[in-house]
């Protein structure tokens, strides 16, 4: 059985439409997901990437992308009321359901569909005191040596690092046996590997392989 580690960031609608098609396009294959909210903004920064949002013509577009896919695909997806944002509260909402740096799925659907469905502000205070009080079930004790929410800051810290010593550089990116699919539109790639597609047997090195024709 195949073991999908699934980084993310509920900033991206993305990786919303990513976490929501997945047991769709996988029907009939026998595998695990491990979900593992990352930092994107860390990513980026690392090598430098204004991201979408930085670039103004691009995050138009992007909005207007994400919002038809979820249209034509049957998800719901409504932008919220500001975009970008900071998602460092949800990423450690998120986390402080976790022990070992990953969530389960209720964890992370409930926290993307607070971003993701409605148009609202994801950062509205009552809004967060809702869904503070929606994850209370999944919620681990802190550690009684620590400071409050200074194991999720961690476990944020160490999956960042983490997913960019393992070549993630953006969300969402599925990574399966070493390899790393990234984006929304790498879903239908990944079922093929999953099917066995021989080109993986050589085609994946060899079309990475290909000199750099700029200087630097």
């Amino acid at each position: 059985m195949k073991h999908i580690i699934f980084h993310l960031d509920f900033v991206s609608p993305y990786a919303w439409l990513a976490f929501e098609r997945l047991p769709e396009v996988l029907e009939g294959f026998s595998y695990s997901v491990e979900y593992r909210p990352v930092l994107l903004g860390a990513l980026l920064k690392q090598h430098g990437n204004p991201g979408p949002a930085g670039i103004a013509p691009k995050r138009a577009w992007t909005y207007r992308h994400a919002v038809w896919l979820g249209h034509s695909l049957g998800v719901p997806l409504a932008m919220p009321a500001r975009h970008p944002f900071n998602p460092l509260p949800l990423l450690r909402q998120a986390l402080a359901c976790s022990r070992d740096g990953s969530i389960n799925r209720f964890v992370a659907g409930t926290v993307f569909r607070h971003v993701w469905q409605g148009g609202h502000d994801a950062l509205d205070a009552e809004r967060l005191s809702a869904l503070a009080a929606a994850l209370e079930p999944q919620m681990q004790p802190e550690d009684p040596d620590s400071a409050d929410g200074a194991r999720a800051k961690a476990l944020l810290r160490g999956n960042t690092d983490a997913a960019a010593a393992r070549g993630v550089f953006g969300v969402p990116a599925l990574e399966v046996d070493g390899k790393v699919f990234w984006g929304y539109d790498s879903l239908p790639m990944l079922r093929a590997y999953f099917e066995g597609d021989a080109w993986f047997e050589q085609g994946w090195d060899a079309a990475a392989s290909v000199a750099q024709g700029l200087p630097g």
